[in-house]
């Protein structure tokens, strides 16, 4: 679990880079997220505390001062220390030239870890960004301009972690996973990505279980229920449009799924999401304040 504040924004008013949510949490011992994929790049800034952050077989330590990118369709995990656990903000944007910004600040997928000296700035920039939570003209571009300030603090001081990951994934297991992202909207099933990589089902069963912990089937389901836990929060689609989207073509079907993952219906989980962002919002400002 963690005492979390979360702005979530669905209206996009900028194309070059653009902000899709940010937040501020302090965790509780051992506290995870993942392995999940995400849709969209997400930058998390260590306040106090220390974690760990994984990347395929790549483990990353980290402590206050430092922090992790997560890019778009990459499976992570990370974890707060049972001891120690961490607080942090973080930032989730995208855009046309998202990825170019960030090769810019020296941040890419060979080198996604880093420290920042600057931590009271950083925090004070997302505080703002959660103060800001009208929709309106006047705060877009506020919330536009906050975010080119978190980036220009980490052009100002950020140390980017040397060590590249080593590329161990079992080649079969890359294009598997490859084969998912691109076409989880489909109907496909376990064969389909067996014969994709030219494998039989059972030796990719194997494969899975070996490399990711866990089988193909579960992994194809929970990258759908990823991907529609976003739809849910950040769209206004239909349920039945979400599941159509994510490869359902029974809603029903996908009800179940996502019930089973996630513990509740699909309807009762955005409901429950955007009622919580809503109170948080609506008392956060007095408590950020004084933070």
């Amino acid at each position: 679990m963690e005492d979390s504040y979360v702005l979530q924004l669905s209206d996009r008013k900028f194309t070059d880079v653009y902000l899709c949510y940010c937040g501020y949490a302090k965790c509780e011992p051992g506290h995870s997220f993942g392995p999940s994929v995400r849709p969209n790049f997400l930058i998390h800034y260590i306040l106090e505390g220390k974690g760990m952050y994984r990347i395929g077989k790549k483990e990353y330590h980290l402590t206050e001062g430092c922090g992790f990118l997560i890019e778009p369709q990459v499976q992570t995990f990370y974890q707060a220390d049972d001891r120690e656990p961490w607080t942090y903000i973080w930032i989730g944007f995208d855009g046309n030239n998202a990825g170019n910004y960030l090769s810019d600040i020296g941040l890419t997928h060979q080198h996604p870890v880093f420290a920042c000296a600057y931590k009271d700035e950083l925090r004070r920039i997302v505080l703002d960004m959660l103060k800001n939570n009208i929709s309106t003209t006047t705060h877009r571009f506020l919330l536009q301009g906050l975010l080119y300030e978190f980036f220009s603090i980490l052009t100002r001081d950020i140390h980017v972690n040397p060590s590249v990951p080593e590329n161990g994934e079992n080649p079969y297991i890359l294009q598997a996973v490859e084969f998912i992202q691109n076409n989880y909207s489909f109907p496909i099933h376990v064969t389909d990505i067996a014969n994709y990589v030219c494998i039989n089902r059972s030796y990719l069963y194997t494969l899975f279980k070996t490399n990711l912990g866990i089988s193909p089937q579960d992994y194809l389901a929970n990258y759908r229920i990823t991907q529609a836990t976003e739809l849910l929060t950040m769209t206004n689609l239909s349920i039945e449009s979400i599941a159509l989207s994510c490869g359902y073509t029974d809603p029903l079907i996908f009800s179940k799924v996502f019930k089973a993952k996630k513990g509740l219906t699909p309807s009762r989980y955005r409901r429950e999401v955007l009622d919580s962002h809503k109170a948080k919002l609506l008392n956060s400002i007095d408590t950020l304040n004084g933070l």
